[in-house]
């Protein structure tokens, strides 16, 4: 929807494997950052809206994760609200907060996501991926991906990869028939591995900050192909946490060439024909960029889920920033990158794949980047004058599409 809502502070972690830190931990160091920018104390807050998804299996910490969070941190009084929503529940999370803003509800609203999901026991880890599919009809979800895979003339391998999430195949799934249609390739996916950690090495935050090359990633061990290792998204933890206030408030704080989330609209998938052209992640986006009164040739940035390789060829498309079938080689030419040339910069952060995906707090990292890339904070992966971005964080699956989608549009307002 069309929102009017002021990131006045962001803060978050550095993802990566914390074993000795605890949920309360990592979310009181991004909320307690996200107030300092703001100039705010806990006091101010009228609300809190805090994303976790893993928490019940890898710490057992269930229904009540966010009142622990910010009761350790003194805060109480105020409504907090659990959201779950897969690896876009602090997507969502975000929306909801910036809707209650901009509806007026709230002058003063915390968003925040924070994530364990690294565990001794990596079935654990994985248990939580399996859990984000429709389990009652597990063998039906098995069964689709292995038809699937097989239409493309790939044989599933469930044995010699060793343990994975379930989602690496259904990636897997998306790929093959992207690779057909268009002749996408695998270097191509592996372009992406290779530049989004060149942004990665950039980023102090970022789990992984080694710098591949193509013929890297290639050389990787085969995960479900087409991807490598290094075209999955790792397991990590972590936290990320954004203050957002009404124009009222934005004024009293003084903000000077505040971020405003112009639009945040949230979707969930339904069912339609195979073939069709205006599925969830067509409608999602163009309701956003609708709603926030600029489109594709417009953005300067972008924050997209790379939870594989072949998800940011897709979703480069799919944001509109070019053609279908033209993502691969406008990638392996660099015109996404840093430096690179190209009208828009995909993911300077590293992205999933090489910042990390702790879920439950990666879409208000992504948040938190745009708005230090908006702000000019972003040091050596700074993208030059930049006004516009977009984020898009989606999770679960359903059917034969992403559960649930969150497009968010953010404009850099000059003072």
């Amino acid at each position: 929807m069309k929102q009017n809502a002021y990131i006045a502070g962001a803060g978050m972690t550095s993802f990566g494997k914390h074993p000795d830190r605890g949920l309360k931990s990592l979310a009181a160091e991004a909320i307690s950052a996200a107030l300092a920018d703001a100039g705010l104390e806990t006091g101010d807050l009228n609300a809190a809206y805090m994303a976790n998804a893993a928490g019940g299996i890898i710490t057992g910490q269930v229904l009540i994760p966010g009142e622990v969070v910010l009761r350790s941190m003194g805060i109480g009084r105020i409504p907090v609200i659990n959201v779950e929503n897969a690896c876009a529940s602090a997507g969502t999370a975000l929306q909801q907060a910036a809707t209650m803003v901009t509806l007026g509800a709230y002058d003063v609203v915390l968003a925040c996501g924070f994530e364990k999901l690294v565990h001794p026991d990596k079935s654990k880890s994985f248990a939580v991926f399996a859990g984000a599919v429709d389990v009652e009809d597990m063998a039906g979800v098995e069964a689709s991906i292995h038809r699937k895979l097989r239409a493309e003339g790939i044989n599933p391998d469930t044995e010699s990869a060793g343990a994975r999430s379930i989602f690496m195949d259904i990636y897997a799934t998306m790929a093959a028939p992207h690779m057909r249609k268009y002749g996408t390739t695998a270097r191509q996916f592996a372009a992406v591995s290779a530049k989004n950690s060149r942004h990665g090495a950039l980023n102090p935050r970022a789990q992984f900050r080694d710098v591949l090359t193509i013929e890297d990633v290639l050389g990787a061990r085969m995960i479900a192909e087409p991807l490598t290792l290094p075209m999955c998204s790792p397991i990590g933890d972590g936290a990320a946490a954004v203050v957002l206030v009404s124009e009222r408030k934005a004024r009293a704080l003084g903000l000077r060439n505040p971020v405003r989330i112009a639009s945040s609209t949230l979707t969930t998938g339904w069912d339609y024909a195979p073939d069709a052209t205006d599925g969830v992640f067509e409608y999602t986006i163009a309701a956003a960029y609708e709603e926030a009164g600029f489109g594709p040739a417009d953005i300067d940035v972008v924050e997209l889920h790379d939870a594989s390789a072949p998800s940011e060829v897709l979703h480069t498309e799919y944001l509109g920033l070019c053609a279908k079938g033209d993502a691969g080689p406008m990638i392996e030419r660099g015109l996404t990158a840093l430096g690179g040339g190209g009208r828009t910069v995909v993911n300077p952060s590293g992205g999933l794949l090489r910042k990390g995906h702790p879920i439950g707090a990666t879409g208000i990292a992504q948040i938190v980047e745009l708005t230090e890339q908006l702000r000019g904070q972003s040091g050596a992966r700074q993208v030059d004058n930049a006004r516009l971005a977009i984020a898009e964080n989606g999770g679960g699956y359903v059917g034969a599409d992403v559960g649930a989608l969150v497009v968010t549009t953010l404009e850099r307002q000059d003072s």
